[in-house]
């Protein structure tokens, strides 16, 4: 069955820096469009990245654009966010999925943004 483990979460001052990683099994990865989600203390879920299958059609939502970066290794079936520049407002469980909403995503990984 699909399953996504995400992994690299952590506490970080305000201008650092995180990556977080996804391991996927379960479904070819290496010909499936990959989101990360994440959601934030008290609210709903937050589509924050897309990544193509072969890594070179990337999107971000506007509030992490040119801070955040996603990638994947096809051979590894593992998908990358790093994080930038990180500010309070990122603070949340950061989820990797397989449809843009969320729905079938892993357990998450949490970022806690604070100095």
């Amino acid at each position: 069955q699909v399953q996504l483990v995400e992994s690299g979460g952590g506490l970080v001052q305000p201008g650092g820096s995180l990556r977080v990683s996804c391991v996927a099994s379960g479904f070819k990865f290496s010909v499936t469009w990959m989101y990360w989600v994440r959601q934030a203390p008290g609210k709903g879920l937050e589509w924050v990245s897309s990544v193509g299958p072969d890594g070179s059609s990337v999107d971000y939502t506007r509030a992490v654009r040119g801070r955040f970066t996603a990638s994947r290794d096809n051979t590894k079936d593992t998908m990358y966010l790093q994080m930038n520049d990180l500010k309070p407002e990122d603070t949340a469980l950061y989820y990797c999925s397989t449809d843009k909403a969320g729905y079938h995503r892993g357990q998450g990984t949490q970022v806690t943004v604070s100095s």
